[in-house]
């Protein structure tokens, strides 16, 4: 388990970008500067031009058959332009800053990314271009068009989970004009990134075939954190035939490796962050979490007439990761009044690998129908796919642990034992059949009614392997299991939309989702006691009612949408009261809350995307009401942010970013651990040289803030310190 693979594909990159110094650098991310425009052309041209800087205005999936303002679900965008002006570099930099999304930290099997969205972990609900992204890695914007986030359960759309809502990744497609983009970025904590985004038209294809290459390499540490650091590195080509015709095909391939520091933050004292500075580090600085997502897609778009559209997609993908992680502990408590400078920490070490695969291919057709005053958008399709997941879960024991306030991560690793405490294998097969109809009553009345079938078979084998005792773990068990379950669900969408004028809707939704106990191709439910509690479980059934309002304002240039929502997840699963050790779905849990969004261009030179969201979340029903009247976690009552981008001219724009994220909690328990709210401030400066050339300046967390974003039961990380990044950006 300590191999330390590392693909030659990024020992080559890695080589040339950091390994012969600075001058060696090759810009690398495309990132498209303001152009500035003429002097002389109408400048209403260049307004409607701006205008889309922010908005978004049509959704990528084709199971959803109207524009984002007509469709009756909450949808928040994230487009390029918006990535760019605010330096993001990773997933985790564009989802901090929606409204009602919060990160939670890492655990034991869910490395990478672990948002929450409306207080419903969303960790299994990643998608690029409409299709499941299961793996566990740091997911990089380098190859994304726009991020889209579809808020409420889902099912309808994609099958099992999203009982939050689902993040879909859509990635960049080849274009027939040729563009050339180039990126390069340093910054503080030793950050450097590089990106390239290359688009050609392929002379062999005719005027209709197009290829295109985006490329990054990333390296960079965490203001005021030490300890923590991050490289990355991707490819990912692309080839479309037939663009701009009635069938058109597309290839892509996304690889991306990462060779992290990884960082499990501080411990928690009792109910609160323990009381240190923020650039603790209490893991080992030979700690690691390696990963290699390798990603093979291919879509056909085909119209058959003007009524009837195909779109079909297949998709493989193999994701392997490698860690050894160091998760601090306050264990047991010191007795009340102990001061902190004689408080250890406990190193509790996680070790183990992953190999994961995604075999799916998904078809959808679309119908357009009737005629007069009754017409039917039908959107009905099949979805197969076969998963796999073979973990392999260690803990170390005999480690040194260090001290509080003074921890030394130099300190050399070591373990009276690192063995394998269990090797699962877990193979899952998905079947499902949908069909979602828009029927057009009149322009001003839609009505939407949908259902999905899905099956969803799991074959579970596990070795257990005795071992001595952790904190959460006796240490005693051995042996093989094996659980076998099949689960038939079908998942229901009903809605009724009122347009008064072309440009706004009015929507009254009921949804529904469902979460199965091998969700997350696993019977375990926690990488610490390596429990089953959830064996023979019917998977949870989640209900949501959604009343909304969709707008566009000042001449379509500013897109509005505001909403008010219940989740209900009404068979939650607790312990089982009856059966020690086992869990019940005998529980409760609701969500209530309003969501606002704005994005767009307000005035000719401002430019604005911005979002609030209140969240009023808690136990209804637990086991034998111990928990009842507790808050959800990971859900803030009040979160909001808002960016402005001000052109003062046509080269020279200023940016300004602000979120508020109120007090959260990390479990949901009366008086758990929780975590103070917090507010950062963001800014931006760019200059642009002349229509190919920008200099542009982020700076994040501006008045250095001390706060904690991404929350865990067992412990929780700060956020950045204060952070500079400077970027020149090339575009011709």
């Amino acid at each position: 388990m300590g191999s330390r693979r590392l693909h030659p594909l990024a020992a080559a990159i890695r080589r040339g970008l950091f390994g012969a110094g600075a001058s060696l650098l090759v810009p690398a991310v495309f990132a498209q500067p303001t152009p500035a425009p003429p002097r002389d052309i109408d400048e209403v041209v260049v307004i409607e031009e701006a205008g889309d800087r922010y908005r978004v205005e049509d959704n990528s999936m084709s199971k959803l058959s109207e524009s984002i303002r007509d469709t009756p679900q909450s949808i928040a965008t994230i487009s390029k332009e918006l990535l760019d002006d605010r330096g993001v570099t990773s997933l985790n930099d564009a989802l901090r800053n929606t409204p009602g999304i919060t990160l939670g930290a890492g655990e034991f099997s869910w490395q990478g990314n672990n948002p929450t969205i409306r207080g419903f972990n969303a960790r299994d609900d990643l998608y690029l271009d409409g299709l499941r992204d299961f793996g566990s890695y740091p997911r990089d914007p380098f190859n994304l068009e726009t991020v889209e986030i579809l808020l409420g359960p889902s099912s309808i759309l994609f099958g099992r989970g999203s009982t939050g809502g689902a993040i879909n990744q859509v990635t960049k497609r080849p274009l027939r004009e040729r563009l050339t983009g180039l990126a390069l970025n340093v910054g503080s904590d030793d950050t450097v990134r590089a990106t390239a985004d290359l688009s050609r038209p392929v002379a062999l294809l005719g005027d209709t075939g197009a290829f295109r290459l985006n490329a990054l390499a990333h390296r960079g540490e965490v203001a005021e954190r030490n300890g923590a650091r991050m490289e990355r590195f991707g490819i990912a080509p692309s080839l479309s035939v037939g663009i701009g015709t009635d069938t058109q095909a597309t290839f892509g391939y996304i690889k991306q490796t990462s060779d992290d520091r990884p960082d499990y933050g501080l411990p928690w004292l009792g109910t609160r962050p323990a009381p240190v500075e923020r650039d603790r580090f209490y893991g080992f600085d030979s700690d690691y979490l390696e990963t290699d997502a390798n990603i093979l897609s291919t879509q056909v778009l085909h119209r058959v007439s003007d009524t009837l559209r195909l779109d079909i997609q297949a998709r493989y993908a193999e994701y392997e990761r490698e860690q050894r992680i160091t998760e601090p502990l306050i264990t047991p408590l010191p007795p009340s009044g102990t001061p902190p400078e004689q408080m250890s920490v406990y190193r509790y070490v996680f070790a183990g690998s992953s190999d994961e695969t995604l075999l799916t291919t998904q078809a959808v057709a679309r119908f357009d129908l009737g005629a007069d005053r009754v017409r039917h958008a039908l959107v009905t399709g099949v979805e197969l796919a076969r998963e796999s997941s073979a973990p392999v879960f260690a803990f170390g024991n005999g480690v040194p642990g260090t001290s509080l306030l003074d921890p030394d991560s130099s300190q050399p690793f070591t373990a009276a034992s690192l063995d394998p405490r269990i090797i699962a294998d877990t193979e899952a097969e998905t079947a499902a059949l949908f069909a979602l109809d828009t029927w057009k009553l009149s322009d001003a009345w839609h009505v939407t009614l949908g259902a999905r079938w899905d099956r969803f078979d799991t074959e579970y084998v596990a070795d257990r392997f005795a071992g001595p005792p952790t904190p959460f773990n006796s240490g005693t068990a051995a042996g093989r299991e094996a659980f076998t379950q099949v689960d038939e669900v079908t998942s229901y969408r009903a809605a009724l939309v009122y347009k008064p004028v072309e440009s706004a809707s009015v929507y009254l939704a009921a949804s529904t989702a469902f979460n199965p106990s091998s969700q997350s191709l696993s019977f375990l439910t926690t990488g610490r006691n390596l429990g089953t509690e959830n064996v023979s479980l019917d998977p949870e059934e989640n209900e949501s009612l959604e009343l909304g309002i969709k707008a566009d304002l000042v001449d379509g240039r500013l897109a509005l949408s505001a909403a008010l929502f219940e989740i209900t997840k009404a068979n939650a699963r607790i312990p089982d009261p009856a059966n020690p050790g086992f869990n019940t779905l005998g529980g409760e849990q609701r969500m209530r809350g309003v969501s606002f969004d704005v994005a767009g261009m307000v005035t000719e030179r401002l430019y604005l995307a911005s979002g609030y969201a209140y969240l009023d979340g808690e136990v209804v029903r637990g086991v034998a009401g111990a928990a009842v009247g507790a808050p959800i976690a990971n859900a803030p009552e009040h979160s909001a942010s808002v960016w402005l981008n001000y052109r003062l001219t046509t080269r020279f724009d200023l940016g300004f970013g602000a979120r508020y994220v109120g007090e959260q909690f990390a479990q949901s328990a009366v008086n758990g651990r929780m975590a103070p709210s917090y507010s950062v401030y963001d800014a931006m400066v760019r200059y642009g040289v002349n229509d190919g050339l920008a200099f542009k300046l982020n700076l994040t967390n501006l008045t250095d803030e001390f706060y904690f974003e991404q929350l865990h039961m067992w412990h929780i990380v700060p956020g950045p310190g204060r952070t500079a990044t400077f970027a020149v950006n090339a575009a011709y």
